[in-house]
């Protein structure tokens, strides 16, 4: 797979550096994972997201969700079959292990996690610092620093 030139959007954008490196990872990677588990992203609201992954046969304690460095890793490690006895005419359930990756934007945080009917849904939310938010610069009206221009500066001696 070819790399994608980004020059044109370096030309434009200011602090953005991490992003076409994100892009070619993404593309990288997509093709080379697996679909599995099958998971949603979803927009709750503006600053509110939740990623919800079908992760049938597996339970609490055979589930990891880790954050790191702004990227969201969850991991499904199933434990051993104690019930030998089992003799499965046919088995389509996948209970395999798993690790899924998901980059997070900056500010991104994640809130909690519920496992709910066999979906483990993660709650993500937005949250910009006050220093980031939108401020409305007020421009001066200060007159007392205005030049002046003086009647006799600008007459020609004649």
């Amino acid at each position: 797979m070819n790399s994608i030139d980004f020059t044109p959007l370096y030309r434009s954008t200011i602090g953005f550096d991490r992003l076409p490196s994100l892009l070619d990872k993404a593309l990288r990677s997509d093709a080379a994972t697996s679909n599995y588990p099958p998971y949603d992203i979803e927009m709750v609201s503006e600053n509110k997201y939740a990623i919800s992954l079908a992760v049938a046969g597996f339970n609490r304690e055979e589930l990891d969700i880790q954050v790191e460095k702004g990227v969201l890793t969850v991991r499904g490690n199933k434990a051993e079959d104690k019930d030998s006895s089992r003799e499965y005419l046919y088995q389509g359930i996948a209970t395999r292990s798993f690790e899924r990756k998901f980059n997070l934007a900056d500010h991104v945080e994640v809130t909690g996690a519920d496992l709910n009917n066999g979906l483990l849904t993660i709650q993500l939310v937005k949250e910009l610092p006050e220093e980031m938010k939108p401020r409305t610069i007020a421009i001066n009206a200060d007159n007392s620093q205005q030049l002046e221009h003086k009647k006799g500066d600008n007459q020609k001696a004649a």
